[in-house]
């Protein structure tokens, strides 16, 4: 069976306050990346299935496959999953909620040329730059 609302609240403290390749790297030696966490990412990212599968260049059938309890997910999507969980748990912190957080993921920016956050999260470099936006606001900029 899978987790409820408490165990998502424990996988997204577990994973780093912010993007720290050390942090990143040292937490896929010593956790078990698992289905939980892509369950995690779903019900923090109010997304549709589709969407997360772009982010992490897996099909939908296969995202949703990985969900399930008994299927070990490949080293490279392990450290996506950990990257995009930092983003939601910086975004969620910066912005308040995770209503707002989505709010500002899914709406147009004028400092990105006009695109949304969301549409540079299928790259560990996209997600990073995301995150930047994100420490940026922290420090002054509004957008």
């Amino acid at each position: 069976m899978k987790t409820d609302r408490v165990n998502y609240d424990k996988v997204l403290k577990s994973v780093p306050d912010r993007i720290s390749e050390s942090e990143i790297l040292y937490m896929l030696q010593t956790k078990e990346i698992n289905w939980e966490y892509l369950d995690t990412i779903k019900a923090y990212s109010d997304l549709t299935d589709e969407t997360i599968s772009l982010w992490l260049n897996i099909s939908v059938r296969s995202f949703r496959s990985y969900r399930q309890p008994n299927l070990r997910l490949k080293e490279n999507l392990k450290e996506q999953v950990i990257y995009l969980l930092s983003l939601i748990k910086h975004g969620i912190d910066v912005l308040g909620s995770k209503d707002r957080f989505n709010q500002w993921l899914t709406a147009k920016n004028f400092l990105l040329d006009g695109k949304a956050p969301v549409s540079f999260l299928s790259t560990v470099t996209g997600i990073r730059f995301i995150d930047d936006r994100l420490t940026a606001m922290e420090y002054g900029d509004n957008v």
